[in-house]
């Protein structure tokens, strides 16, 4: 079944449940949304122990625009959207995040969004200055190409510079 949820600022959150159960919220990453074959494959499976919420975060699929504002601005919104699917869970839920899914989940419950428990999987943290880092100003790179538009080289940015991933032979 696929719902809508408002988060505090008034976008809309597009989120699909299906199972019985205790709670239990999927967080994609950032290239991620609700209907991705991996999170599909994962709440069916989960869905005979728990009711799982799979949502589009902001900007993705069929919620809402992300905000105009990045940095603490855009992770603030990103909490309410995720408290808002936590309210629409009805209980305290598990909540699974993947990537920078992990981040935002445990952000959201240091922030107070109640949980039972949370699973991160690959979140995106800088452990030791010894391997690779992102170059002087990449927030700020990223901000213009995406403000400009340019949405396939902001992608190519965030993989390449920020994830250190080495360089696709894209067009």
């Amino acid at each position: 079944m696929t719902t809508q949820v408002r988060s505090p600022d008034g976008t809309t959150i597009a989120v699909d449940v299906i199972g019985s159960g205790p709670p239990l919220i999927l967080v994609g990453g950032a290239f991620s949304y609700r209907r991705w074959k991996g999170f599909v494959d994962l709440a069916d499976r989960l869905s005979d122990t728990f009711t799982v919420y799979g949502y589009d975060r902001r900007g993705r699929g069929d919620s809402g625009p992300g905000p105009t504002a990045s940095g603490p601005a855009s992770v603030i919104a990103e909490v309410g959207d995720l408290a808002a699917v936590t309210g629409h869970a009805g209980a305290d839920p598990l909540i699974f995040g993947m990537s920078s899914g992990g981040v935002l989940a445990l952000r959201s419950v240091a922030a107070g969004v109640p949980a039972r428990g949370v699973v991160v999987y690959q979140p995106p943290f800088v452990l030791s200055a010894a391997g690779p880092l992102p170059p002087a100003g990449f927030a700020q790179h990223l901000d213009r190409l995406v403000a400009a538009d340019q949405r396939s080289a902001a992608v190519r940015w965030f993989m390449t510079r920020g994830m250190a991933l080495p360089r696709p032979s894209w067009p």
